[in-house]
C-alpha cells in the first residue's frame, strides 16, 4: 500500500458507519409505523365484526382494542343498516417521528342486532 493512501480507511469508516446507523435506524422505524398500522386496521375490523355481531359497546370497545396499539381509542357508531368503528392510535417514536395512525372499519349489522352507540375511550 503506497504511503499516501494513509488515513482514508480510517476516514470513509468514520463517515460511512454513522449514515448508515442512522439509514437501519430510519428503516426500522419505517417497518415499526407499519407494524402498528396493521394493528391499527386490525383493531377496527374486529371491531366492526364485533358490532355487526351486536356485541355491547364495552365488548366490542374491548375487542378492538386487544387487537389495536397501546393508547389506542376506539369509536363506534351505527349508521342504519351499517356499524362503524374506527381506531386511532400514534406510532411510537421520539417526538416528531410519533406520527398519528388511523383505521376505519364498516360492517353491515346482522339481522335483529341492536344498535351500538357512539364511544370513546
Amino acid at each position: 500500500m503506497p504511503a499516501d493512501d494513509d488515513g482514508y480507511v480510517t476516514a470513509e469508516t468514520a463517515v460511512v458507519v454513522p449514515a448508515l446507523v442512522l439509514l437501519f435506524g430510519m428503516l426500522l422505524w419505517g417497518v415499526m409505523a407499519a407494524a402498528q398500522h396493521i394493528q391499527v386496521v386490525d383493531g377496527a375490523r374486529v371491531g366492526a365484526r364485533a358490532a355487526a355481531r351486536g356485541e355491547q359497546e364495552a365488548a366490542v370497545r374491548a375487542v378492538a382494542l386487544s387487537a389495536a396499539p397501546e393508547e389506542a381509542t376506539v369509536q363506534t357508531l351505527r349508521q342504519g343498516d351499517f356499524v362503524r368503528v374506527r381506531v386511532e392510535a400514534r406510532s411510537s417514536g421520539p417526538g416528531p417521528l410519533s406520527v398519528a395512525l388511523s383505521a376505519e372499519a364498516v360492517a353491515m349489522a346482522e339481522d335483529g342486532t341492536g344498535g351500538t352507540g357512539r364511544a370513546e375511550k
